[in-house]
């Protein structure tokens, strides 16, 4: 099972993000990097994969196009969320792999063709639908997506752990590849997800508290 980075860019740095509350982010200057500024912030955690969330985008107001180009050399793979509004909006691949959120991707994503749908969920329901998660999931195996993102932005930045989510049902109605994020606070929660058949995770707190060790981040692989 793939671990996967987690950074939220927001005026140029990155961004400690709990809850979905865009508006109380602040410099994340006080977990395994001493800095906030993205390119080194990477260089200092030296992570095999990253997600990157640009806040900024997302919103609409600007981007960290570039910032995003030069973070992507530094790993493996990145998979990155701009906020895209239509097929338009896809970048390039090769080491990055697009995101397409339900928060912003439009009422028809089955106009996508590749990248990563992310199933965001404020609540225990899809933003902005409010549908029920398990049922968008089992919709976008119709779709043309290259895997999916169960993003429950509720449990950001929180650590609270997820043993009471369905995580067997998820994993049940989906065949494709598979990743969570999302309140992620430990390793027996890594356990739970590689468990259930989960192709990766998404962390950032978790490491940043020291509750995982940079170690495995820097493998990107949790066996």
């Amino acid at each position: 099972m793939e671990l996967i980075l987690a950074i939220d860019l927001l005026h140029g740095l990155v961004v400690h993000g709990k809850s979905g509350d865009r508006s109380g982010y602040l410099p994340l200057t006080w977990g395994a990097s001493p800095t906030a500024y993205p390119v080194a912030f990477i260089s200092h955690i030296t992570p095999r994969f990253l997600y990157i969330a640009d806040l900024d985008r997302i919103e609409g107001r600007g981007d960290h196009d570039e910032i995003v180009e030069q973070c992507t050399r530094l790993v493996a793979c990145s998979y990155v969320d701009r906020g895209c509004r239509s097929p338009a909006d896809l970048l390039p691949t090769g080491r990055l792999r697009n995101v397409i959120g339900t928060e912003t991707g439009g009422p028809d994503l089955s106009v996508y063709k590749g990248g990563y749908l992310s199933i965001d969920i404020k609540n225990g329901r899809v933003v902005p639908s409010g549908d029920d998660p398990i049922a968008t999931l089992a919709r976008a195996a119709e779709w043309s997506f290259d895997g999916c993102i169960i993003l429950n932005i509720s449990d950001v930045g929180t650590s609270r752990g997820l043993a009471s989510l369905a995580l067997d049902e998820l994993r049940n109605v989906y065949g494709g590849r598979l990743i969570y994020g999302g309140g992620v606070s430990s390793e027996e929660d890594l356990v739970l997800l590689r468990d259930a058949g989960f192709d990766g995770a998404i962390l950032a707190t978790a490491l940043h508290k020291g509750r995982v060790p940079i170690d495995l981040v820097r493998r990107g692989l949790f066996c």
